[in-house]
């Protein structure tokens, strides 16, 4: 099974993702993450890295998919051509897909979550609360099937109940 969540910086899709990889056993793996060791590899932040670390993702998703794992990819995926990534790489592995929206609709929490964060990540800074909400006016809608998950949820919670989609997928 290939999960996906999905939904904007803060609102905890890596909490979410490792707790839910510690309780499955599934692989995570963050687009993130591989961003990072891009720019760190001396690639330029564009659009065509970040782009390069979704596709390096589903490559790596594809092999673990292909050797019968779970997956659990955390990132943003604000476009339809994002999720069309995950779409690709469920069609060409002939595992099923499900997509995971997390939102925050309280602002306060959301900032204040925006505020504590603090990642093991070196050449990728956290974003404003300006950068997330100008990418929350940039978001696109969902086009096609997904599960939605408040935020504002506990962590045991939300994992709990994504776990509960692997087991079920």
């Amino acid at each position: 099974m290939l999960l996906v969540l999905s939904g904007l910086p803060g609102t905890g899709k890596s909490a979410v993702a490792t707790e839910v990889a510690r309780l499955t056993g599934a692989v995570h793996l963050s687009v993130d993450a591989i961003e990072d060791a891009l720019l760190g590899a001396g690639l330029e932040s564009s659009w065509t890295t970040g782009v390069a670390a979704y596709e390096a993702v589903r490559a790596a998703a594809e092999q673990n998919l292909t050797l019968g794992r779970s997956v659990i990819v955390d990132a943003v995926n604000d476009s339809e051509i994002a999720r069309e990534t995950w779409r690709h790489a469920a069609t060409a592995t002939g595992v099923s897909l499900t997509f995971v929206l997390l939102t925050l609709d309280d602002e306060a929490e959301h900032h204040r979550r925006l505020r504590g964060r603090r990642r093991d990540l070196s050449h990728i800074a956290e974003p404003t609360w300006n950068d997330v909400r100008r990418r929350a006016a940039e978001f696109e809608p969902w086009g096609g099937a997904h599960e939605h998950l408040d935020a504002n949820a506990p962590l045991e919670q939300l994992a709990g109940s994504v776990a509960k989609l692997i087991s079920q997928g």
